[in-house]
């Protein structure tokens, strides 16, 4: 019996994104939560496996050569696992391609640009008292996801899942674009797309996965008021190197 791969998670599409894999491919795994609003992803012992400050990581103890090893970055750790079981990550050097194609994609244009259109639209109105300052980054952001919308719709016009074949890539993928209504998207312009995401939304696997960050959510949002979510939102939008 393998030993249980511990994943340093947080409930947000990225940490979503591991779970995910470890459920569609059967590895037995524990969460270890590092509330990212409490800065637990600054502890000196989450440092020593993600040197970047952000979850999430995972520690596997039956790594190469029956060895643990610690592994950072969300597309990293999905590469890692797809090849540890083989599975959902091509059949061959030219599906690897595709798949690598596509969860490069997600890594460098939807996450990042979804994440800046969300902060710009819902966290910082609550940061600053002149909201003149917003507006830029705000239609910036929104614009160019609404592009990389129209990129997912073209790309599924022709093809069931992004690499042809359901894989890794539509794990990173999904769980960003649940976040549709938050960055401004009307999903009824991207009929593709949205029965896309349904379609993943509804695997067994994807399920228990976006269930187990449930009891994790619970807390104050990042743009309510109070003291709690001021601090969250410090910890979260104000670090710099240190």
């Amino acid at each position: 019996m393998a030993s249980p791969i511990e994943v340093h998670y947080w409930p947000t599409p990225n940490g979503h994104k591991v779970t995910i894999a470890l459920e569609e491919m059967g590895l037995p795994y524990t969460i270890v939560p590092v509330n990212i609003g409490r800065g637990d992803q600054f502890k000196p012992e989450f440092l020593a496996i993600s040197p970047n400050n952000r979850m999430p990581a995972i520690v596997d103890p039956d790594g190469p050569g029956g060895q643990p090893i610690s592994v950072f970055e969300s597309g990293a750790i999905l590469q890692y696992l797809g090849r540890k079981t083989g599975q959902f990550y091509g059949a061959d050097e030219r599906g690897r391609v595709q798949v690598e194609e596509w969860l490069m994609w997600q890594m460098a244009n939807l996450g990042p640009n979804s994440g800046q259109a969300n902060h710009f639209r819902n966290y910082a109105p609550a940061m600053t008292s002149d909201q003149r300052h917003l507006a830029y980054g705000a239609i910036r952001y929104s614009n160019e996801v609404h592009r990389l919308y129209g990129v997912l719709e073209r790309r599924l016009e022709k093809h069931e899942y992004l690499a042809g074949d359901y894989s890794i890539a539509d794990m990173a993928t999904a769980p960003w674009v649940s976040a549709w209504k938050a960055v401004g998207i009307d999903f009824d312009e991207f009929p593709r797309t949205k029965a896309w995401h349904e379609a993943i939304l509804a695997r067994p696997a994807v399920k228990r996965a976006l269930e187990q960050g449930e009891t994790l959510r619970r807390g104050p949002g990042l743009n309510a008021s109070g003291k709690e979510a001021e601090e969250a939102r410090k910890v979260l939008f104000g670090q710099r190197a240190r």
